[in-house]
């Protein structure tokens, strides 16, 4: 396994690849790998000849007021569990070498970015989309994988993969839980021991949630407050937001027929966690 920090390289080296007739696998972190990270790794080593893990704090994708600075980084852990895993190549560029001279041009996916997490972090996924077309370009992927917990990520990097005609398969993943049930996050670490044990509510309410709905519920505000009420018993946790959206538009749903994504962001002290689901009305 090599770890690569200059784009003229890797690219280099992905041209030998694909003069072999390689498929390249890209798993896209912002590293602090964990056991959701390192599930992604292994289905793209399990369905691609070469694997590419880039490991990128990308700074166009978090707000003013956001965790640019004390996001959690350790690229040497990150290199051995990549090499653990039989990753080919570890991509871990700098800033100014994605960013060069004063870059300018960015991507909007409109319609699918507004809601959800969107709607208090305005400029976060303008800030996905140039990352993560950056990538795609470097690397000449053939499939991407991301995880399901990121559930709009997935769904808007979709659409710009359909939108601007990207010769990529883009592969969503099962979220990875701990044994408590919560959901695998970098940020995971930022909890102390107090709000590690009141981060369960997340997952508790979206529990009683798919209970209400496999019993019948159709109401979507009913589903809402079903979670709201849960998560408000707990102190430290205080809501962002909890949606119920259409699985493909991301519109809020009132009457619940279809294929529904049941969506949470909560604050936990300073802590800003994600979670969801999907549920298929048959």
């Amino acid at each position: 396994m090599v770890l690569i920090k200059n784009i003229s390289e890797i690219k280099d080296l992905v041209s030998e690849w694909k003069k072999e007739g390689k498929t390249i696998g890209l798993v896209p972190t912002m590293g602090y790998l964990h056991e959701g990270h390192e599930s992604l790794i292994k289905k793209a080593r399990k369905e691609n000849d070469k694997v590419i893990v880039s490991v990128f704090v990308n700074p166009t994708q978090f707000g003013p007021n956001e965790d640019l600075e004390s996001y959690p980084r350790n690229i040497e852990k990150d290199r051995e569990l990549c090499e653990s895993c039989g990753v080919d190549v570890v991509f871990n560029p700098e800033p100014v070498e994605m960013y060069k001279n004063n870059a300018s041009t960015y991507i909007n996916v409109q319609g699918l970015t507004e809601g959800l997490c969107g709607a208090s972090r305005p400029i976060h996924f303008r800030g996905v989309c140039t990352v993560v077309s950056k990538l795609f370009n470097i690397t000449m992927a053939d499939r991407a994988y991301f995880g399901e917990k990121d559930a709009q990520q997935l769904a808007v990097v979709k659409k710009m993969v359909e939108d601007l005609n990207f010769n990529i398969d883009v592969v969503g993943c099962p979220i990875i839980r701990e044994k408590d049930g919560l959901a695998k996050s970098s940020r995971n670490t930022y909890l102390s021991k107090e709000e590690r044990v009141a981060a369960l509510i997340l997952n508790k309410s979206l529990n009683l949630a798919l209970k209400k709905l496999k019993n019948g519920e159709a109401s979507g505000e009913n589903v809402i407050n079903v979670i709201k009420g849960v998560i408000k018993e707990e102190p430290l946790a205080k809501i962002d937001y909890v949606e119920v959206v259409d699985s493909k538009t991301l519109k809020p749903v009132k009457k619940i027929e279809n294929s529904i994504l049941v969506a949470i962001a909560v604050y936990i002290g300073k802590t800003r966690l994600i979670d969801n689901f999907t549920f298929n009305r048959e």
